[in-house]
């Protein structure tokens, strides 16, 4: 995703506009978000189907949403929402300090 500051914006849209072709842009004031420059595809609920599994992916990676509450947000099917997630390359099961102890415990039964 291309970011960029309202200043650069103001100097040269068309760069910000040529980036949202591809992907949102992300418009920051300060160094904090402030707004989300989206392109629009032939129609608006074609650019939202498009938007909604972006973004949910993009909160789910970031650690800002579950995976239920992502898939939620995508209108994906929570199947349809992984196989997203697995064509992005976002990792499904995060390893932490309890995967060992998790693991420990499902080798008992499998």
């Amino acid at each position: 995703m291309y970011a960029t500051n309202v200043r650069e914006l103001k100097k040269n849209p068309s760069l910000a506009l040529r980036h949202a072709r591809v992907a949102p842009v992300l418009i920051l004031k300060g160094d904090e978000p402030d707004a989300l420059l989206v392109h629009l595809d032939e129609t608006l609920s074609n650019t939202e189907a498009g938007l909604r599994p972006a973004l949910a992916a993009n909160f789910y990676k970031d650690g800002l949403m579950s995976l239920g509450k992502a898939t939620k947000l995508s209108g994906l099917v929570m199947s349809d929402f992984i196989r997203h997630l697995g064509h992005l390359g976002i990792e499904i099961v995060k390893v932490d300090e309890t995967t060992a102890h998790e693991t420990k415990d499902l080798s008992a039964w499998l």
